[in-house]
């Protein structure tokens, strides 16, 4: 099975997956998504949930990345410690199927007792890096279920944070006694660009939040700013572990929620660009493996 034909790259996530094939120009031919992700296949698993990808996408090497390689997926890829780059992630490849199947390690960053780890973030980032969409010096946010704030230096990630604003949220939203209103639209606005400033400005987060209730009932605010006001309030809470030092930065991700990020960083009157992460994915995944074809 020759690279050079063509290959799949797979962003595995824990609830999702999506995969892309691309061509021998390294051009995106097709691709799909699910709900399939690692916590969806049953133990022992993964070589049938492989086949069915091939059967989708055409019998081609596979280049694997995300929560496949966790000690939930496939199998397990150790971390790539910081500071890493495509070098150090190609190194350390997991070969599940030898020449046909490779796994991407994830990368892990210690500072003292601080820790941190990502999976398929930084496939995105060193991607970004690589086809020169963002600088070798650059500060960027990962918005996502868990956001990542990364510091990239001389061309590789140097250091990073993770914030658990995604989840927080969804959580809020399905399961506390703010569900009820939680459920509307968010973009972009002055509820938004509210709850932003006082989550930056306080360190009163969980009190604030049961007030987003109380002031609807009492008729201070309108129940369907409740949504937007409690996303740009988590959002602005976390600005305070990310937006330190001056600079620039870049926001990659899903559109819809670098668009967020991307409002609230520059709310803090700081500039933000919005880069797709499904382009800067692919870009990793034709870098990675370009040694291959």
């Amino acid at each position: 099975m020759r690279w050079a034909e063509g290959f799949i790259a797979v962003d595995w996530g824990t609830t999702n997956r999506r995969g892309y094939r691309l061509g021998p120009s390294g051009r995106l031919e097709d691709r799909m998504e699910d709900d399939k992700g690692v916590l969806s296949v049953a133990a022992g698993g993964f070589p049938a949930a492989i086949a069915r990808i091939r059967e989708r996408l055409g019998d081609l090497p596979l280049l694997l990345a995300g929560m496949i390689g966790s000690n939930r997926g496939w199998r397990e890829a150790p971390y790539a410690p910081a500071p890493a780059g495509l070098e150090e992630l190609a190194e350390r490849l997991v070969w599940v199927e030898p020449g046909r199947a490779a796994i991407v390690p994830g990368i892990s960053w210690t500072a003292g007792d601080a820790a941190d780890v990502m999976r398929g973030e930084e496939i995105q980032i060193l991607g970004a890096l690589a086809d020169g969409m963002v600088g070798e010096e650059e500060r960027i946010c990962h918005p996502g279920t868990h956001n990542k704030w990364i510091r990239v230096e001389k061309g590789r990630i140097a250091s990073f944070r993770t914030v658990m604003t995604g989840e927080l949220f969804s959580l809020l939203k399905e399961h506390s006694i703010l569900a009820d209103l939680l459920a509307g639209p968010i973009e972009p606005g002055p509820a938004f660009e509210a709850g932003v400033r006082h989550g930056r400005a306080h360190d009163d987060l969980t009190a604030e939040l049961f007030s987003i209730r109380a002031r609807v009932l009492l008729g201070k605010a309108k129940s369907e700013d409740a949504a937007a006001y409690a996303s740009g309030l988590l959002i602005g809470y976390d600005l305070k572990t990310g937006l330190d030092g001056p600079g620039d930065v870049a926001v990659i991700g899903r559109p819809d929620l670098t668009r967020l990020f991307a409002a609230a960083i520059r709310s803090c009157g700081r500039r933000a660009r919005e880069i797709d992460g499904e382009a800067a994915f692919l870009a990793g995944a034709r870098h990675l493996a370009e040694p291959m074809r």
